[in-house]
């Protein structure tokens, strides 16, 4: 497991990114810097990373999980529902590979909506 920072209007959470081969890539291209895009509670950025569906792959995310989503070769930070959930628990659009969790209160997210950069980095 690797620790990162996610750094995104004036918050800073620490998170861990599983030793799975897709986290593995995106650990390889870290610093990573994008516009974030906003789906309900969810941020997702598309990142310089291409891989498939794995074993990790669901729709069955929880808040402060962190997934792939390889249609849109996209990070998402899952911190609350969606548009399409029913209840509480994030869904995404389709399967995301599970590539890591945030450590920190996912909540503290939602006083980031409307920020235009979010930086992704190592901690270590």
């Amino acid at each position: 497991m690797k620790e990162i920072i996610i750094k995104i209007a004036d918050f800073e959470l620490k998170a861990i990114l599983y030793s799975t081969d897709c986290a593995k890539a995106i650990i390889e291209k870290l610093p990573i810097e994008a516009e974030p895009n906003e789906w309900g509670d969810e941020f997702y950025f598309t990142i310089p990373v291409q891989c498939g569906l794995d074993a990790t792959a669901t729709t069955k995310v929880k808040v402060g999980d962190i997934g792939y989503w390889p249609p849109g070769r996209a990070l998402a930070i899952f911190f609350g529902p969606t548009p399409i959930s029913i209840g509480s628990d994030p869904v995404p659009a389709s399967e995301v590979n599970i590539v890591g969790r945030l450590v920190d209160n996912p909540k503290t997210l939602r006083k980031a909506k409307g920020a235009n950069k979010i930086i992704i980095r190592a901690l270590n």
